[in-house]
């Protein structure tokens, strides 16, 4: 009994050290300039976290946000500190250590929490969404359709005007498009964790990947693709 009570007290503070170990980890890679945004990135604040304790709050450390944060996101007004919680929450907190909002890990380096009555906010590190932002700069602009044979089927235009569904920028299809995209018709689109979404009005949604010839597949694939080629 004795040696079942050893093993399992050594168990548990194994787990203890590990996860002081991923939490630290966490930390020390939080460290440097971060975007917090919108989901469509229409509203977004540039934050750095440091590693030094923030003064007057009692576990948080100190972070800076630039000057236009409070006027996007308004918030970040209330924000003065920075802390972990767990192996894959970053908590941003007033100076009393109350949150302001969780920001959960959901793939690695890019955080994303709620706020009630307001939506869902991203924190991601600074360099890779300003990458995503030029990437989005790149859709815009006009499309073909076309099958695995290389025929067109459909012409569209993304936009970068923001739709009234929130998140999501306004798209046209031209003239003559041939099923299934006619029936489909989306006036939608947006860039979500690398893929490209468009949307119908009724909410069905197509989702297209990137492939190594610098061009869209609808995804799944299946024996007769549909791909878009940019114009």
């Amino acid at each position: 009994m004795l040696a079942r009570l050893g093993v399992a007290l050594g168990l548990l503070l194994a787990a203890g050290s590990a996860l002081a170990q991923d939490a630290g980890t966490l930390k020390n890679n939080m460290i440097g300039q971060w975007e917090l945004s919108t989901t469509e990135r229409s509203k977004t604040c540039v934050v750095t976290l440091k590693a030094d304790a923030a003064p007057g709050v009692a576990q948080g450390m100190k972070l800076e946000l630039e000057p236009g944060c409070a006027t996007a996101l308004p918030f970040t007004k209330d924000v003065v500190a920075w802390t972990v919680k767990g192996l894959d929450i970053v908590r941003l907190e007033t100076a009393a250590g109350d949150a302001v909002i969780d920001l959960t890990e959901v793939e690695s380096g890019i955080f994303e929490g709620l706020r009630a009555n307001e939506g869902v906010y991203i924190l991601q590190n600074l360099v890779a969404a300003r990458s995503l932002a030029k990437s989005m700069d790149q859709m815009i602009g006009d499309w073909s359709m076309v099958r695995g044979n290389g025929r067109a089927i459909c012409g569209l235009t993304l936009t970068n005007n923001e739709a009234p569904t929130p998140d999501n920028f306004e798209a046209y299809l031209k003239p003559r498009c041939e099923q299934p995209v006619a029936s489909f018709a989306p006036t939608m689109w947006r860039l979500e964790r690398g893929a490209l979404l468009l949307i119908a009005p009724s909410g069905e949604t197509w989702r297209f990947e990137a492939d190594d010839n610098a061009q869209w597949r609808r995804s799944p694939d299946t024996a007769d693709p549909l791909i878009m080629l940019r114009q």
